[in-house]
Order: C-alpha cells, then sequence, then structure tokens
C-alpha cells in the first residue's frame, strides 16, 4: 500500500510517534475496565486513568467541537494520536486521503470543527500547561475558548498555555494581554532544578569537586563518580557525572558521558545530596524525574567492577604513512580516511559530492606524513616511545599528566621545516585566496563509529600569516597528546602508538551563528525523521564546551514543524579579529536564532547528503550560519543511546 503524502497528522504531538497511512486501523471504542474518552477530568485519580507518563512529564490530550463546545478528554494509552479519535470515534470515517486531508484543516487558524490540545503536567517544576502541536495555527481566540473550557471541566485550575513555535509565541504574547498567563518551554528547561541527560546506574568513589577547581586538575579513574559544580569542557573517563550547571545535550561532557554510556544529569540541588558521601563508594542511578544517590552495597560493587572490567575496544582505520600529497577537500573520499585522517575524509565525501545547495568552506588536507616527519626530524618519536614503556605510564597518573605536558610543549617548541610551511601557505594564498583559516585536527582516532572523540583534539581559529600557520600546524599536532585524548583512548583500549594526527586546513567563516545538529530527536528517540539542533549567536566554539544554554529546537521532517525546547542564554559571542584570532562581542539582545525557514534550510541541506552515508547510524552535523547562508564544517557518526 502506498505511504500517504506529508500530512501534519504524521506528527502531530510532541510526545507522540505514529505513524499515518491508508492501512492504519482506528484504535478501539473502549477499554476494557474504562471508557475511551470523559467529559471531564474532576480529579487527580481520573487524570491517572487517562494520561500517560512520558519522561518527565505526565501527559494527556483534549479533543472539542467548535460547534457543540463538547470537550472530550481521550485516553492516551488507547488513542497514539488525536486523529485516531476523531476518525475512528466521533465521525466513524475512513482512513483515505480526502478524509484526513479534511481533518488536517483543523490545525489551520480557521478551526472547520475541532480543536486539538495537550495537558501536561511538568513534574519537575509542578506546572499544568495546554498546548497545541507545534505546526498548528491555533489564534488567540482559540487559546481564550481552550482556557475557558478547561476550567469548566478540568480539576486543575492554573493551566498555563505553553506555545510551542515560533508562531505560538506571538500567539502567546497577545494573550498574555488578555489576562491568560503563559510559560515557554525555555522557561520550563531553565527552571527545572533536575535534567536526566544519559539514564543508568553506576558504582564508583564520590569526589564533589570544589568550586574553582581548574579544568586541567580534572583527573579522574573509571571508578569514579564526579560532582562538577560549575560548567567544565570536557573530563577524563569517569563512572559518572553529576552537574550543579547544566546547558544541553550536546556538550562535550555531554556527550562524552553518552560515549561512555554512564550516569549523567543536572541536579541544581546535587550539593546537599552528595556532601556527606563524598570520598565514599556510592550507589549512582538516573531516571528521568530525578536521581538516587546512596552508599553502595558490597554486592553492587563487585557487580559493577565486573562490567567495567569488559569495556569495548575501538578499532583504528589503517593509517598511510607515506603520502605526502595536499589534496584539496573536494578530492578527497571516505577511502582516504588512511591519509587524512576521519574529519576531513568524511568532510571530503559531502564536498566531493557537490550536491546543489549543500555548501562547505574550501580546505586542503594535510596527511599523517608530516606529522610523522615532525617526530623523527626532531626526535620525539623517541621521546614518546620512551614515555609509553615507562612503568609509571600505567600506574601513575600524575606522572602521565606531567609527562604528556613536555610532550606537547617539545612538539610546538620544535620548528616546522621551512620548506614544508613555505608550501602551506603557498597554498592557503593560492587555493584558499590567503584568507584567515582554521586549522583543525583530522586524527585517525576520532569521530569513528563507537567513538566520536568530540572535544579531545584542538582547533585554532582564524590563522592569518605564514608564522601564525606554523605554531598553529604545531598545536593541533601537539593535542593529539592532550590529556583527556589520551584518557579516553585508554577507556577505549586503543594503542596509542598507531595514533596519527593529520590536520584540515579550511577556509573560516566568519559565522553569524552556529552550533550542532543531530538527525535525531535526543528527547524522544522513537520519533522518526526528528532533527535536534543547538545554536548560539556568533563562532560555534561556545556551544560544545556546554559554558551557557544555547538555543534547542526539535524540527520535525516529515511537516516542517518547529518544537523550542530552550532560547540562548548567552551574553556574548564569538568573532574573528582582524588581525587574526577571535574576540568576545555583546551578543544580539534576544530575538531567535534559528527562525522557522532558518531550520527547515539546514535540514534540507542535512538530508541532502544524508544518502551519501550509513543510514542506519545517526550524524552529528557541526554548522555555520553566515547571513541567511548555512555551510557545513563537519559530519561524523552521532555516538549515542
Amino acid at each position: 500500500m502506498r505511504q500517504l503524502p506529508r500530512f501534519a497528522v504524521l506528527a502531530a504531538i510532541a510526545a507522540s510517534t505514529a505513524t499515518v497511512s491508508l492501512t492504519t486501523n482506528p484504535a478501539p471504542v473502549q477499554a476494557a475496565e474504562q471508557r475511551a474518552w470523559v467529559r471531564s477530568v474532576p480529579d487527580v485519580r481520573t487524570w491517572a486513568s487517562y494520561s500517560k507518563k512520558v519522561g518527565p512529564d505526565e501527559f494527556g490530550k483534549f479533543i472539542i467541537d467548535v460547534k457543540s463546545n463538547d470537550i472530550y478528554f481521550i485516553d492516551v494509552n488507547l488513542f497514539n494520536i488525536h486523529a485516531d479519535f476523531v476518525l475512528g470515534v466521533l465521525l466513524k470515517l475512513p482512513w483515505t486521503a480526502d478524509n484526513i486531508r479534511e481533518y488536517n484543516k483543523n490545525y489551520e487558524r480557521e478551526k472547520p470543527r475541532f480543536i486539538l490540545g495537550y495537558l501536561t503536567h511538568h513534574l519537575k517544576v509542578s506546572k499544568w500547561t495546554f498546548s497545541f502541536w507545534e505546526g498548528d495555527k491555533a489564534d488567540a481566540a482559540t487559546v481564550v475558548r481552550v482556557k475557558k473550557r478547561l476550567a469548566e471541566t478540568f480539576f486543575e485550575k492554573n493551566i498555563l498555555f505553553r506555545p510551542d513555535s515560533p508562531m505560538q509565541e506571538k500567539v502567546g504574547k497577545e494573550v498574555a494581554k488578555l489576562g491568560i498567563t503563559t510559560i515557554t518551554n525555555d522557561d520550563i528547561y531553565k527552571a527545572s532544578p533536575y535534567q536526566a541527560f544519559n539514564k543508568g546506574t553506576a558504582v564508583g568513589t564520590l569526589h564533589v569537586v570544589p568550586v574553582g577547581t581548574p579544568y586541567e586538575s580534572l583527573l579522574y579513574s573509571r571508578n569514579d563518580i564526579v560532582l562538577l559544580q560549575e560548567s567544565y569542557p570536557d573530563i577524563t573517563p569517569v563512572a559518572g557525572i553529576i552537574a550543579t550547571t547544566f546547558s544541553t545535550p550536546l556538550s562535550h561532557v555531554n556527550l562524552r558521558a553518552n560515549a561512555w554510556n554512564i550516569p549523567n544529569a543536572g541536579d541544581k540541588n546535587a550539593r546537599e545530596k552528595a556532601l556527606a558521601l563524598d570520598g565514599k563508594t556510592v550507589y549512582y542511578q538516573v531516571n528521568d524525574t530525578g536521581m538516587i544517590l546512596r552508599a553502595a552495597t558490597p554486592a553492587e560493587i563487585e557487580q559493577f567492577q565486573t562490567r567495567v572490567k569488559s569495556a569495548k575496544t575501538v578499532k583504528l582505520p589503517e593509517a598511510n604513512l607515506s603520502n605526502a600529497n595536499l589534496a584539496m577537500l573536494g578530492r578527497i573520499r571516505a577511502k582516504d580516511v588512511t591519509s587524512y585522517g576521519t574529519k576531513t575524509a568524511n568532510l571530503g565525501e559531502v564536498k566531493s559530492a557537490n550536491l546543489p545547495g549543500v555548501r562547505v568552506p574550501e580546505g586542503f588536507g594535510v596527511p599523517f606524513f608530516y606529522y610523522v616527519r615532525h617526530m623523527k626530524q626532531h626526535k620525539l618519536d623517541v621521546m614518546l616511545t620512551t614515555m609509553l614503556n615507562d612503568p609509571r605510564w600505567k600506574a601513575e597518573p600524575a606522572w602521565r599528566r606531567s609527562e604528556l605536558a613536555k610532550l606537547r610543549t617539545a612538539i610546538v617548541a620544535a620548528p616546522v621545516d621551512p620548506a614544508v610551511l613555505d608550501m602551506l601557505f603557498k597554498r592557503v594564498a593560492v587555493k584558499l585566496g590567503g584568507r584567515g583559516v582554521f586549522v583543525r585536527s583530522s586524527t585517525n582516532s576520532e569521530d569513528l563509529p563507537g567513538f566520536n572523540g568530540a572535544g579531545l583534539y584542538d582547533t585554532v581559529p582564524n590563522v592569518v600569516g605564514r608564522a601564525p600557520l606554523g605554531e598553529a600546524l604545531k598545536t593541533v599536532w601537539a593535542s593529539l597528546w592532550n590529556l583527556r585524548a589520551v584518557e579516553e583512548r585508554e577507556a577505549f583500549g586503543i594503542d596509542h602508538r598507531q595514533v596519527f594526527a593529520a590536520v584540515l586546513v579550511q577556509v573560516g567563516v566568519n559565522a553569524t551563528a552556529a552550533g550542532v545538529l543531530i538527525t535525531k530527536n535526543l528527547w524522544n528517540p522513537s520519533e522518526t525523521n526528528s532533527f535536534t539542533i543547538n545554536a548560539k549567536w556568533g563562532l560555534g566554539m561556545k556551544v560544545v564546551e556546554g559554558q551557557k544554554v544555547p538555543e534547542q529546537i526539535l524540527f520535525d521532517g516529515n511537516n516542517d514543524g518547529t518544537k523550542i525546547i530552550s532560547r540562548s542564554d548567552d551574553p556574548t559571542m564569538l568573532v574573528f579579529d582582524k588581525s587574526g584570532g577571535i574576540q568576545e562581542l555583546p551578543a544580539p539582545n534576544g530575538g531567535v536564532i534559528l527562525s522557522e525557514v532558518r531550520a527547515k534550510k539546514l535540514v534540507n541541506m542535512v538530508q541532502a547528503f544524508m544518502p551519501l552515508l550509513d543510514p542506519v547510524v545517526p550524524l552529528d552535523v557541526e554548522w555555520v550560519l553566515e547571513g541567511e547562508d548555512f555551510w557545513i564544517v563537519q559530519q561524523r557518526p552521532f555516538v549515542g543511546h
């Protein structure tokens, strides 16, 4: 049977993902123990029967007949979407394209027959809201009507209007003038005292990290659970993470926790819960609505230690150390990972396809050959081998950190071969127009299935001039031996002797805004063709550092609906300095970064190159916005659960 075209009904709710086709059968009219719908919800017990728990919230649905003003609170455990009830129960119509087309008119401003709404009890903030599907064009009069009808039929009277899209936020401002209180998803997200980023359990030694602890001092083991009291750009592998400040699932720390498959949560009140357990072996569990933190039992300790011993091992792509060609990005394909590293090869696959409308900044790859040559020329390879062979490498973390710092210093202090630097600088001048460039890591131990290595290695932005180009090249090479990178590789069983650094030299885009897109819904993974997008004003480094809450939206590719999770609260933005490097300036005062038009444009660009890649594995895409033009600057497998 053929699928229906893109009807709004395909994704009509935020928490349900039914796919409607001509073969769909309407849900049964009655449940075994109760009616399929009621005309009022007089108490908590009735609400419990007709709602269901979705993540941290209790969720229900209602339908209002605009002609009779009858209201139906439907059993969401029976009816997956509003259309199941409207067509199958109220109208008793077959599932034909014409009938669904008529049904979809109820999402327009003028409702021919029904108002389709949602009720949510936000457990983490103890708020009740009513809302519509994010593509619904309900106007202020509709909101007022719904508020009045709910007041007559629902036991909770303090129900706030929650706009879900930029279009509905404008309606929210209108009804606020009429005395109806609104609350945005942004308000709820930032007011929540708790956020589960990665659910699960762990046992380990709890460490409450004191406020003011330098990032460089965050040296912990896979048997530790850490409580972070401020935002950090990264951390070495641990057994669990608790943060008293939190921003986004796509920060480096949260991505790292996802890749390690460890429990990770933000809890603004965690310090009070954890202080008495500091330094003790604890049991830590992350759930949708809260965390459990208590002393661990002997049996729990033994079970967890057994699980840690069975950690997975990542196999690296074979490295070609003899290729000295500075290939342009448009000539590099995925198979060239053996010479240019995963970041360059992945991006080259998209660039070389020359797809209409897909923009990738021009650049070229500096293969592993030049890193290996630099190490041998200055006997840094001997220094590296001596360090890795020393018994203290495994036994003494403090010694390992000190020796890695010495190695990085030596790599940067050693001069780049002048002939090599001349060749690189000439290529920037001739092939890249002499513009400022980003010098980016592209190792053979990042952006891999099961190991994305986000943030392990360094990027030097807006490099201008011959000497700065050489320093940036060495800085990126040296970052192969960043402490966080070594500890991460160690946790995944990667052989450090088989790790090599290539570099991507790429034209810098002085971004209006930048961010990350994941080709899946991180808030409701069961939804299909849904995209999670984070954005901030200016260059993209601050998005993944997790220092501030970014703008977070969900874009539904089935019907072009935009659902807002949060708005950016960062007062500053990073931009290019004319003399090279970057500077921090005030960000625009308020305003939407990704309008619905911009979000659709970005998603369309990503959808254009998705067929080139593994259709099973979600993508992690870094993008920048220049004016109204999007550029893709990185794509890699998303490591998540």
